[in-house]
């Protein structure tokens, strides 16, 4: 059965360019809309993770980058107090993979991808029916690549040890690097998100037009969808 397989960063709720409110619940359901198998999401802000079922209606699989304020939920109200200036420092950060409730879906854990003192990145995985779909977002490279190209090697390494029995892999998530391909896998597409299939046939990636994220006159995140066929 073939996958569709989609990827976000959801730049914390906010629009582009940002303001005070946020939009992740409108970002979930308009993800979810038209019924993809697989959504994988990054830069969630941690307050919103308990709640990605109820908006969505899938399973959600959550990995924490980066707690935020605890308890969350105080953290969420004192974000949405002005969420393009408070996201990250207090609302912490996270990755989520949802599954619509049709697929046998299982956690297969996460490790961190990021090195010294830079901050926190993870790299998740979960099987959806025979398919490994890992989801990661990897540090901005700050004029050097190698930070980037690192990490999306310890995500790599990470995934294809669970999947050494030739199972299809998808890894999918911001690579904060343009274009970034990895041998043995589709071709990728020109920005720097990706999703990437090896050991089953995939379509072209394609990436969302503004206009089919702009909502109430709001361009939301900084980052358009990207979607890949998988199978």
């Amino acid at each position: 059965m073939a996958l569709l397989v989609r990827s976000w960063n959801v730049f914390h709720g906010n629009s582009d360019p940002p303001h005070r409110r946020s939009h992740v619940r409108e970002m979930v359901e308009l993800a979810v809309s038209d019924g993809p198998d697989v959504l994988c999401l990054q830069e969630l802000p941690v307050w919103a993770v308990s709640d990605l079922e109820a908006w969505s209606g899938y399973r959600s699989v959550p990995a924490i980058a980066r707690p935020g304020l605890r308890p969350a939920r105080v953290a969420g109200w004192i974000t949405r107090l002005d969420n393009g200036l408070l996201r990250s420092a207090i609302g912490g950060q996270a990755n989520a993979v949802l599954v619509q409730r049709t697929h046998a879906t299982a956690d297969l854990g996460h490790v961190q991808i990021s090195e010294g003192r830079r901050e926190r990145r993870v790299c998740q995985a979960v099987r959806v029916d025979d398919v490994v779909v890992a989801n990661l977002h990897a540090s901005s490279f700050l004029g050097s690549p190698d930070v980037a190209t690192g990490e999306i090697e310890r995500a790599r390494a990470f995934a294809e040890r669970l999947t050494g029995d030739g199972t299809p892999l998808t890894i999918a998530g911001d690579f904060n690097l343009a274009g970034h391909g990895l041998a043995g896998y589709s071709t990728p597409g020109p920005g720097i998100d990706q999703v990437l299939v090896r050991g089953a046939s995939a379509s072209a990636l394609v990436a969302w037009p503004v206009e089919r994220r702009i909502r109430n006159g709001r361009v939301l995140s900084d980052h358009a969808p990207v979607e890949v066929l998988v199978g």
